[in-house]
């Protein structure tokens, strides 16, 4: 038996591991784990964490659609793994592949135990739009790109050449698995997370992450350039909430944008932008350690609840964070001009702007979020290296 485990992939097709499970020919246990520690101090009552439960909600609808079974647990991933191995058959388990550092150190415990238990482990890519592994033998680098111009040339030559389209197994041509009720007993959603995703059903119901797609490309995409910068108005696609919870995959978002030779070049950057932080996420080994690399004591956090708050008296900035603090939406250029003007202007910190965006947007991730910040604020924020 294989036992699959849902992380941010939250969809049920155009996944690498369903076309592994199919080939395999073997019934397979799918889990959505929520663990602790992405969920301790409220989250799941943030924007972050209200979106994601929606599109949780909404796979456990899809699934049921398609008469399978997907199991929502409550615990520690590998606890929850070793249990589920004393209970069925299991001898492969699969994931899709997460970059953070909480991420990768909860993945190599996931295969240290799975090897102690005589279980294969496997990882899949399937967060950037190339692989990066084939990218880097193809790009004929040995060294990592630190600038997203020439990344991004290159990132292009390399789709048009070795783009890999959509997978094809689909949830309904999978033989799904009964879970054991000891597990379901002792890995039980903490009752307000079960009553959250009970409230949030109707709403998930309403999402059609490929509608939303296709009606931004046929309808919004070539007024993109212009449009992306008339904040009062909504000019973006907002597809990066159903983007980031893997509630549509990368490659379905590309192929579309690709058919009938649309021109969305300026579109197709922001696609480039979201490879260029996930890449350095793997290649740069500060990047999710520069707060303690550089030497920040010399900026203030004085003015930051003026900033989250929406009170600066800088009418651009203060629409901007009081749009995101109700909505938990921002378009990205208002996303660069506040993080600029807090870290830049203000003097503070960028980590407090980049926690705070962490609970606030309805579309957050760790990499492409932090990416962003350090973009914003890097010539300012971190002025001198830390000794040792």
């Amino acid at each position: 038996m294989i036992l699959f485990i849902h992380r941010k992939d939250l969809r049920t097709y155009d996944l690498p591991a369903f076309d592994l499970i199919q080939a395999a020919g073997d019934r397979s246990l799918h889990v959505l784990i929520l663990e602790p520690f992405l969920l301790r101090n409220g989250r799941h009552l943030e924007h972050s964490g209200i979106n994601f439960l929606t599109h949780v909600a909404r796979l456990q609808e899809e699934y049921a659609r398609e008469g399978k079974l997907l199991h929502l647990l409550y615990g520690e991933p590998e606890v929850i793994m070793r249990k589920l191995s004393q209970l069925h058959p299991i001898d492969l388990v699969i994931t899709h592949t997460d970059y953070t550092p909480y991420a990768l150190k909860r993945d190599t415990l996931l295969s240290d135990t799975a090897t102690g238990l005589g279980i294969r482990f496997l990882s899949c890519q399937d967060s950037m739009l190339c692989d990066h592994n084939d990218f880097m033998e193809w790009s004929g680098r040995n060294e990592p790109f630190k600038v997203f111009t020439p990344f991004y040339r290159r990132w292009r030559s390399f789709l048009a050449e070795r783009f890999r389209p959509p997978y094809t197994a689909r949830l309904q041509q999978l033989d799904t698995a009964s879970l054991d009720a000891e597990a379901v007993s002792e890995f039980r959603l903490p009752e307000e997370i079960t009553r959250q995703l009970s409230q949030l059903t109707l709403s998930a119901r309403s999402i059609s992450p490929g509608l939303i797609l296709d009606d931004f490309l046929q309808s919004e995409l070539q007024y993109y350039r212009v449009a992306r910068d008339k904040y009062a108005q909504q000019g973006t696609s907002m597809i990066s909430r159903h983007l980031n919870t893997g509630a549509i995959s990368v490659r379905t978002v590309y192929s579309r944008l690709s058919e009938d030779g649309r021109s969305g070049e300026d579109w197709l950057r922001q696609l480039g932008w979201r490879d260029f932080y996930l890449y350095q996420a793997r290649m740069d080994p500060d990047f999710f350690s520069y707060e303690k690399v550089y030497d920040l004591s010399a900026l203030s956090t004085d003015h930051f609840a003026a900033w989250s708050s929406g009170n600066t008296g800088i009418p651009v900035i203060d629409a901007a964070m009081r749009q995101l603090n109700e909505t938990g939406w921002m378009p990205n250029r208002l996303r660069m001009i506040t993080a600029m003007f807090l870290t830049k202007n203000l003097g503070c910190p960028f980590i407090y702007g980049e926690r705070y965006f962490r609970l606030k947007l309805k579309d957050y991730d760790n990499v492409l979020n932090r990416g962003g910040w350090l973009w914003s604020s890097r010539s300012d924020t971190m002025p001198h290296r830390t000794s040792g």
